[in-house]
């Protein structure tokens, strides 16, 4: 699987939403606190296009971006990975570090247990 760094991840955001975009279009919908300069973005573009993880389309004087990852399998792959590393791989670890954190709040509390609910479903 393609690593994206973090910087990279928000320009890939921004694509998810929409695409095809130009650079200047990028930079326009970047999420607001980052001000980033121009030439940072298209760093960040050069990177991903070498990286596979997008595509140009010359149009004129300017480049289309588009993802050629899906977001859907790059949160897999790094929820995936994010687990392994930190708790064997294992789910049930994470969430007991984060109630323990008091990180979860009742909202939480209450979906994962409608989830599990739907597991046990699932399986019987």
């Amino acid at each position: 699987m393609i690593r994206i760094s973090e910087a990279e991840a928000v320009v890939m955001e921004v694509l998810w939403g929409q695409h095809p975009l130009s650079a200047d279009e990028v930079i326009a919908r970047l999420p607001g606190g980052n001000d980033w300069a121009e030439a940072t973005v298209k760093t960040l573009l050069n990177r991903l296009l070498n990286k596979a993880a997008i595509s140009a389309t010359k149009e004129g004087r300017r480049f289309l971006y588009t993802p050629l990852v899906q977001r859907d399998a790059w949160l897999l792959e790094e929820s995936s990975s994010l687990i392994e590393r930190l708790f064997d791989g294992r789910v049930a670890p994470l969430v007991a570090h984060f109630s323990q954190h008091q990180r979860l709040s009742r909202e939480d509390v209450a979906e994962l247990r409608k989830l599990l609910e739907g597991l046990d479903d699932d399986q019987h």
